[in-house]
């Protein structure tokens, strides 16, 4: 055992290679390896009597999927929706984060992030049926429902439809839009702030010169989780709207249970190109050494 131990100190490689080797081959197999099987499973043609893929290639499949305007227009309204619920993550954890950051007490500080991440202790469908039953209009095909707790207490609701869903959203990923600035706040040096005073910048121009662009790496790497799974998600669309609602993850499932798994498997293609390209414009800006 010395003997191997020493032979392993001096070929730091081959010691890394046996520490890491099997996680990344298991990655490689069962991630990339599926996401390899996903795409070229796309180029078999559906035989129309079984339903289900021949050994027969074409490239139907993606011409459908990326040219009928029905799921083109699916995929861009899921594109908003994640652009929107990204927008507003990013309006209700700046504040948040730099409250408990720079103006709360240090005894505080605590309590405050557990209190932000408390959404991620609930389950995922409890959040999305304590959603729906708080949207829940007043009235379903002309039947009295009493509404949920906004109509109740609010006398109004947006019911169900999109702004459903992008509430429902941003409830749900607003602690991932929190965390990267609040430690991208807790990196950044009071001096800065105190040098930037003692010039005579006020509040606004030295959060506007100062602060916000040593925050951008850090707002993008919390722009990723929430775009990406907000993008992704089908379930609480399906939940918060009664299916009324249909997104790229909503068409997946849907073709999926056709069932058409290669024209399920060219929808799947637009929001993993969407997410590739995003996650090069984020690299851009650093968000991956603030993740």
């Amino acid at each position: 055992m010395r003997a191997l131990g020493r032979f392993m100190r001096r070929h730091r490689r081959l010691s890394l290679a046996s520490v890491l080797g099997a996680p990344v081959a298991w990655m490689l197999v069962i991630y990339i390896g599926s996401l390899a099987f996903m795409v070229v499973s796309a180029f078999f043609r559906l035989d129309g009597l079984s339903q289900k893929p021949t050994n027969e290639l074409t490239g139907d499949n993606i011409k459908t999927a990326f040219t009928t305007w029905t799921y083109v227009e699916v995929v861009l309204k899921s594109v908003g929706v994640a652009v929107v619920v990204t927008t507003l993550c990013f309006v209700i954890a700046l504040p948040a984060a730099f409250y408990i950051s720079k103006v709360a007490a240090p005894w505080a500080r605590r309590g405050l992030i557990v209190a932000m991440l408390l959404p991620l202790w609930a389950g995922y469908l409890v959040k999305g049926y304590a959603w729906k039953a708080m949207l829940r209009p007043g009235s379903e095909f002309g039947i009295d429902t009493g509404g949920g707790f906004l109509n109740a207490t609010f006398g109004w609701t947006p019911g169900f439809g999109w702004i459903a869903v992008v509430l429902a959203e941003s409830y749900l990923w607003l602690p991932y839009m929190i965390l990267p600035i609040y430690a991208g706040l807790d990196r950044l040096p009071p001096s800065l702030l105190d040098a930037s005073g003692d010039v005579g910048a006020r509040p606004m121009r030295t959060f506007r010169s100062i602060v916000m662009p040593l925050l951008v790496p850090a707002i993008a790497a919390g722009s990723i989780f929430t775009f990406s799974l907000t993008l992704g998600d089908f379930i609480t669309p399906n939940l918060v709207t009664e299916g009324k609602v249909q997104m790229i993850g909503n068409l997946i499932q849907r073709t999926l249970g056709a069932p058409n798994q290669p024209l399920a498997a060219a929808f799947t293609l637009w929001p993993l190109l969407i997410v590739i390209v995003y996650l090069a414009g984020m690299k851009r800006l650093g968000a991956f050494e603030s993740i």
